[in-house]
């Protein structure tokens, strides 16, 4: 049996990927959260083979990837991650990846993978795929919010590297935050995180199967003229710079929740997107909106703009409504 290592945070996404390994695969499966208890398994043996995650606590992908090198631990790494930017790629191969396969793993790209990089002999034409024999299957209980976290951390690599592609820049993702708010809550987390810091905010409403909310994108208004240098633009007044935030939006935003109804089998219509405030504090955008949102189940993602002073916010808001319906569609895609 191969020493095979199964690396992330998320336990839908080991559960995924440990389903799609390939049937006649002589493996012995190990499990890690973030990367330092990958790295602590790889000293034990139990990593020959590793399928790795990027976006991690504590220690993600590029770091292990690094420290393996320094190291000199001789693992052979495929990463699979939802954070598809073409300089991600680039940068895992750098580092000593084999290759590279994006979240939802195919169990056919998967396959064709290993048999690529060695790692699997090609079955011989016509015959059948059975299972190895003693090969164990963990049978993972995974939780509604991890699950929501793991679709949410797949549409947000998407929409990074479309927002790379349209920047020219590289976007550093974090893991989702997903909480359950009353608004007022919701409102003291931001405030607290923004520190009083003037905002400018863009919403775009969503509806699909019963599901319905709003994404909301906060821009820093310090960090405005950097976001119209990488759009090279020059932006003429508050009209044009509203115009110029009012695109973004619709590149995040758009990609974001495109990539989480792929996911989950729903087809959203998407109102356009408006302004709901310029040059505010978090505490005014809400008050102004107050009657906009009651309870709401809210992902909180930040994307950083390497190299720049750039960041936005983004949030998806689920009315409290649509939460038993995309619970069900999110057990639906766990089982």
């Amino acid at each position: 049996m191969i020493p095979l290592l199964v690396c992330d945070d998320s336990m839908m996404a080991r559960k995924q990927l440990i389903r799609a390994l390939p049937l006649d695969w002589p493996v012995h499966i190990t499990q890690a959260s973030n990367g330092q208890e990958a790295l602590a398994a790889i000293r034990k043996g139990h990593g020959r083979v590793v399928l790795l995650d990027l976006t991690m606590p504590l220690m993600d992908g590029y770091q292990v990837l690094a420290q393996l090198r320094a190291e000199g631990l001789a693992s052979q790494v495929i990463v699979v991650s939802g954070d598809v930017q073409e300089g991600a790629q680039r940068r895992v191969h750098e580092l000593g990846a084999l290759a590279f396969i994006s979240k939802p793993a195919d169990p056919d790209e998967l396959r064709e993978a290993l048999i690529a990089v060695g790692l699997l002999r090609p079955a011989p034409a016509g015959s059948p795929i059975t299972g190895v024999p003693g090969r164990a299957t963990p049978d993972l209980q995974v939780n509604f919010r991890d699950a929501l976290r793991e679709v949410c951390n797949v549409a947000m690599g998407r929409a990074a590297a479309l927002l790379a592609q349209v920047l020219g820049v590289f976007v550093r993702l974090p893991v989702p935050n997903v909480n359950l708010f009353e608004v007022s809550e919701l409102h003291m987390a931001l405030a607290d995180a923004q520190r009083g810091e003037r905002l400018s905010a863009v919403c775009q409403g969503f509806i699909g199967e019963s599901i319905a909310g709003e994404a909301l994108l906060l821009c820093h208004d310090a960090e405005s003229e950097e976001i119209a240098r990488l759009l090279d633009l020059r932006p003429n007044g508050e009209a044009e710079q509203a115009e110029m935030l009012l695109d973004l939006a619709s590149i995040l935003i758009g990609a974001c929740l495109s990539g989480i109804a792929e996911q989950i089998d729903v087809r959203f219509s998407q109102g356009h997107p408006q302004l709901l405030g310029q040059h505010a504090s978090v505490e005014r955008l809400f008050q102004l909106n107050s009657r906009r949102w009651r309870k709401t189940l809210a992902v909180e993602i930040s994307y950083v703009i390497e190299g720049h002073d750039l960041h936005f916010d983004l949030l998806l808001l689920f009315t409290e409504t649509s939460i038993a319906r995309l619970t069900r569609k999110i057990h639906y895609l766990m089982d």
